[in-house]
């Protein structure tokens, strides 16, 4: 895994505004497959969690982690930042395909899952009345595709939809925002095809 060096400038740059920003690295991660490319969950967090088996580098002030079961899936990408993006948008150039077939999650693929739960219908709620009205001021929303047991499954459209920051939106902002108000969500990941789009980005986050 390389990162550009316009890449870092962009990572040291958001980092710069989180809590004890020096002790946290660039986590880099699989977290599923859509079509015949990998998804990406990228976030930041404490380089003192990365395990012995998991690979790190540290390059310009900025440490990279992948953790040990991505190795393999994200071996000779290259981090880097599309420039004419209006806010900067990252993209994994990755040599390695997922095999197939490919398992995929309710909420991944398949006919349309079932929301009229209790749990369900609660996140909506939070979105519509929270979450969209906020978003909706950059062109954004987010809407649910599926509960599976602690995990909201959620799909980003409009001006959400291969923007640079949208990780940061999801994790900082809308799982915040759904795990305070919906306890029995801990976990929300975007399954957003943001790769579809103009400004090739990543799909899923992870705070």
């Amino acid at each position: 895994m390389r990162a550009t060096d316009a890449t870092l400038a962009m990572v040291l740059e958001l980092r710069s505004s989180e809590e004890d920003a020096k002790s946290l690295a660039l986590w880099i991660e699989v977290t599923g497959s859509s079509k015949d490319a990998y998804i990406y969950g990228i976030y930041f967090q404490a380089i003192g969690d990365a395990g012995p088996d998991d690979w790190s580098e540290e390059r310009g002030g900025l440490t990279i982690v992948v953790p040990a079961d991505s190795i393999a899936k994200i071996r000779g990408s290259v981090i880097d930042v599309k420039p004419d993006a209006e806010q900067g948008a990252m993209f994994i150039e990755n040599p390695n395909r997922p095999p197939r077939p490919a398992g995929a999650s309710p909420a991944m693929a398949g006919p349309p899952v079932d929301l009229s739960g209790d749990v369900a219908q609660r996140v909506i709620q939070v979105l519509e009345q929270q979450i969209n009205p906020s978003i909706a001021a950059h062109g954004g929303r987010a809407d649910l595709v599926a509960v599976e047991g602690e995990i909201a499954y959620l799909r980003l459209s409009g001006g959400c939809a291969g923007c640079g920051m949208a990780a940061v939106t999801l994790s900082q902002g809308i799982e915040v925002a759904l795990c305070e108000s919906v306890p029995e969500i801990t976990r929300v990941i975007d399954v957003t095809d943001h790769a579809a789009g103009t400004n090739p980005y990543y799909e899923a986050a992870k705070k």
